[in-house]
């Protein structure tokens, strides 16, 4: 449920993405050379998952059958890939279903490498990489809508760098299962649907108008099937994408045919037709509320997205970074003390991280970003800091972290000190449960041992762990010239006990 991408991976010469999307998944096959990207295999299927989430917000048996058989036949091609070359994601449905970690250690199963479940916000920022990456190069602000199966994402910003982002919580399996499931079509479930759309996109819309974008582009297979369509059918100029004008015109043909088994466009699939009228609406929302006359199409999307970002990390250029450092400076947070907390985290936990059997990379990685910001929860109040620090870090927006990596960050926080909190690690995946809650009682010592807050003070210490059996041990003397530390590591010894540790120092 974790990549094992890190600023510290290998390079490879081959990587892949795969998006697990609420209508299809998708994978993209790569060749790395000289710092980009050679596609050199690309795989489709329409899964449904969204179709297959229940009012309970469950996947039936069948959705779950069809992902897996998917995934399997995903994983024939890349399975033998290394570790880290891999990134698989999971979107608006896999981020509703209530019992995401089932289907997740299934599916990691059938594919063979990690998945990852990522928020809408982040979901946004990687298709405008994508798409960004494919554009030619220029000053102009540009607006990326992505419609998916569940949700649509809009995306303002100028170069690589979005300015906004926001996920709208509709899609065209999901719009077409609120207004077209019987399959009809009409005037009055057409107004409905972009009645819904206007709603939904209504709380942004000021805020998009005023971003000052100049060109807009569309990705992802619902506006690309949108996009053949008009233009085969002669709505709108090729070298305008899809116009507004096109796009009524297509809106009164789907009207005309009256019902989804009637429909019979040029450009338009079969497996396309029954989300297509939902797809419809969702674009005219966004373009009646975005007053937006034309757009253009990008082939790329989510998943090139996510092979970019691999190529940051694997050359060091890993946006986590970025957003740990824009965290460390919005909590002003005591960076001489929090490097000195590091530094001597890194260093215990390279002393058991054999013994441990964890993976150096991504390990260590959240290991020095939980130290960094241990104490940001200190913006709001010094008491239960930990708890604040942790709430902050949960639910803020945190780009280029998977919803289970702001988890295990945000419980880090949390267990940094007073007593250990089992509940809030028993809600992190079974998996690395046992991994986040060793590394935590790597970053409380970390954390009692710079407790005096001097740079003065140089911390020497030997770790060894036997499982969850660890001993501290120091140089002779230390501890009786440290005697609050001595004192200190006694209480610890008696907290870590209760949460299945055995502590000795000497």
């Amino acid at each position: 449920m974790f990549s094992n991408s890190s600023p510290t991976s290998q390079p490879s010469d081959t990587v892949a993405a795969v998006d697990l999307g609420s209508n299809s998944f998708h994978m993209i096959v790569a060749r790395v050379t000289d710092g980009d990207f050679q596609v050199v295999d690309k795989l489709r299927e329409m899964v449904r998952l969204g179709a297959g989430l229940d009012e309970n917000k469950n996947l039936t048996s069948e959705a779950e059958a069809r992902a897996l058989d998917c995934l399997e036949r995903f994983g024939q091609r890349v399975r033998s890939l290394p570790p880290g070359s891999v990134r698989a994601v999971g979107t608006n449905t896999l981020r509703q279903v209530r019992d995401s970690e089932h289907f997740l250690r299934a599916a990691e199963k059938a594919l063979g490498h990690p998945i990852e479940i990522i928020a809408g916000r982040e979901e946004a920022r990687l298709v405008y990489l994508g798409v960004a990456h494919g554009l030619a190069a220029g000053d102009e602000r540009r607006l990326v809508v992505d419609i998916g199966g569940g949700s649509t994402e809009l995306i303002v910003g100028d170069s690589f760098t979005p300015r906004h982002r926001e996920s709208l919580h509709m899609g065209c399996v999901s719009m077409s299962r609120w207004h077209f499931d019987d399959g009809k079509i009409s005037q009055e479930t057409m107004r409905a649907a972009e009645l819904r759309g206007a709603l939904e996109i209504r709380p942004v819309k000021n805020e998009y108008r005023g971003a000052g974008w100049e060109l807009t582009i569309g990705s992802s297979g619902t506006i690309k099937a949108i996009r053949d369509v008009v233009c085969e059918s002669g709505w709108s100029d090729p070298r305008d994408g899809i116009t507004y004008s096109g796009l009524k015109k297509l809106r009164n043909a789907l009207i005309d045919a009256g019902h989804i088994d009637n429909l019979d466009l040029p450009g338009l699939s079969t497996e396309r037709r029954p989300v297509f009228p939902g797809g419809v609406a969702v674009l005219r929302s966004v373009f009646k509320a975005l007053k937006i006359e034309k757009m253009q199409v990008s082939d790329r999307a989510l998943r090139e997205g996510l092979i970019y970002e691999m190529l940051g990390r694997i050359h060091h250029e890993d946006v986590r970074e970025n957003t740990v450092r824009a965290l460390c400076r919005r909590y002003d947070v005591d960076m001489e003390h929090a490097g000195r907390v590091e530094t001597t985290a890194r260093m215990l936990f390279a002393q058991v991280v054999g013994e441990w059997n964890l993976t150096a990379g991504f390990y260590s990685s959240m290991l020095a970003w939980a130290a960094r910001l241990h104490e940001c929860g200190l913006t709001v109040s010094h008491s239960q800091f930990q708890k604040h620090g942790a709430y902050l870090v949960a639910n803020s927006d945190l780009a280029g972290f998977s919803r289970q990596e702001q988890s295990v960050l945000a419980a880090l926080i949390r267990g940094h000190r007073r007593k250990f909190p089992l509940d809030v690690f028993k809600e992190l995946p079974g998996d690395i449960r046992q991994c986040a809650m060793r590394l935590c009682t790597v970053l409380r010592l970390s954390v009692l041992l710079h407790r005096p807050r001097s740079s003065m003070i140089q911390v020497t210490a030997l770790l060894s762990a036997d499982g969850n059996d660890l001993e501290l041990g120091f140089p002779e003397g230390w501890l009786e010239t440290h005697t609050l530390t001595h004192m200190e590591l006694e209480q610890e010894s008696k907290r870590l006990k209760a949460a299945g540790f055995k502590l000795k120092f000497k």
